[in-house]
């Protein structure tokens, strides 16, 4: 029962984070071609709050990624770290947890 409610917490927090790094990547895109101004305090209000919610996670894969001009990979690789490593994992250690038998990883 504890089980349950933590996985699913768990597994709400990294679909709430994985929308977030999705948003902040299509707002910092609006914003660098001039779509939506900064000046605006809404528009500024949000960036910034998703700006400093995905930034921790982003910034050391932006200094081992190598630099590909103005385009930036990071929320791209980040998404697919969380996909292919992070919910299998999750989902792994809530199947172990449960059943008492742990699945092999290959």
């Amino acid at each position: 029962m504890i089980t349950d409610i933590l996985f699913n917490l768990i597994m709400f927090a990294l679909n709430l984070l994985t929308w977030a790094i999705i948003l902040a990547a299509i707002i910092s895109t609006l914003i660098a071609f001039n779509v939506l101004d900064t000046r605006n305090r809404f528009v500024w209000s949000i960036a910034d709050f998703l700006a400093r919610v995905t930034d921790p996670l982003l910034r050391p894969i932006r200094r081992r990624m190598p630099n590909f001009g103005n385009i930036d990979f990071s929320p791209l690789v980040l998404l697919v770290l969380l996909q292919m490593v992070v919910r299998p994992l999750v989902v792994y250690l809530y199947t172990g947890i449960k059943t008492g038998m742990w699945p092999s990883l290959i």
